[in-house]
């Protein structure tokens, strides 16, 4: 009777995708994507399981900001190392989904941290943080960054499936398909208008703001992805394509650093403009 109900639920699998693939090429034959959502699983849980040991452990203090910092920015580079195997093998739409449905996560977990540096220039601009505080902040992002293509690297390495063959240490290629001035510009307006919306949606209140803002920001990274990459976060940029070919350092920091950072500086000028301001009492009065 048990073997019977082995079989069956083998059938069923089958019949659902999940199983069914080479067993050579893939664990149990299990369908690839399972293991790449359990790996973006696995690292939203590790981080969960931080921030919680973390919030037990420290007091408030630049310390335990930064540490937050860097965990938030190991996971959302773990996370998105691994939507590039989800958008090479499954699409653009299947990596739109996976990525609003992080975005609305991670816009419910992260509290404070915001694992990208120009978040914190916002912050200079506006007098909430001062510059020596604000840069250990973008240190603490940089470092989680950079270290964690070598946590990925070792789940990569294990090949458990066909679509992690060879690319733990295979070489990267750059997502800049335009000129480098165009790529700047690209990101910089993605970035201001990706700011200004979560700005409006947050000082409004909007009902199911955190959603409209995931689904927005995806939206801008679809509209970007065959040209820029469409990071608009020097941080992730950094951990996904710094050092790929088909891109130099400089290149890289005047698309995803200098252009992402002016796209925030103008965001915030243009949330703060008086017409901006004006509007929003408006509504605020209207609501009254």
């Amino acid at each position: 009777m048990a073997a019977s109900l082995a079989r069956k639920v083998s059938r069923f699998f089958k019949r659902m995708g999940v199983v069914g693939y080479s067993k050579r090429r893939n664990i149990f034959g299990i369908h690839p994507i399972i293991i790449s959502t359990t790996y973006i699983i696995i690292a939203l849980f590790l981080a969960a399981l931080t921030r919680k040991i973390i919030n037990a452990i420290f007091s408030d203090s630049i310390f335990k900001r930064m540490v937050l910092e860097f965990v938030a920015t190991l996971e959302l580079c773990a996370a998105c190392f691994e939507l590039i195997i989800v958008a090479d093998n499954w699409g653009i739409w299947a990596y739109a989904l996976y990525l609003c449905l992080l975005t609305i996560w991670w816009g419910k977990n992260w509290e404070n941290a915001t694992a990208c540096p120009y978040s914190h220039v916002e912050e200079i601009l506006e007098g909430f943080q001062d510059v020596s505080y604000a840069a250990l902040l973008i240190f603490s992002q940089i470092l989680g960054a950079i270290v964690t293509f070598r946590y990925v690297q070792i789940l990569w390495a294990m090949e458990l499936v066909e679509t992690h063959r060879s690319k733990a240490f295979e070489d990267c290629v750059a997502d800049l398909q335009v000129h480098m001035l165009l790529g700047a510009l690209i990101e910089a307006a993605g970035t201001c208008a990706c700011r200004i919306t979560s700005r409006f949606l947050s000082e409004t209140g909007t009902k199911f703001g955190n959603v409209l803002d995931a689904f927005f920001s995806t939206m801008m990274v679809v509209m970007a992805f065959n040209l820029s990459g469409g990071y608009y976060n020097p941080a992730l940029a950094t951990s996904l394509k710094l050092g790929c070919e088909g891109n130099t350092f400089v290149e890289h920091l005047v698309v995803y650093w200098l252009g992402a950072t002016i796209g925030s500086v103008i965001s915030v000028i243009i949330f703060r403009s008086a017409a901006v301001q004006d509007y929003l009492k408006s509504l605020k009065t209207k609501v009254d």
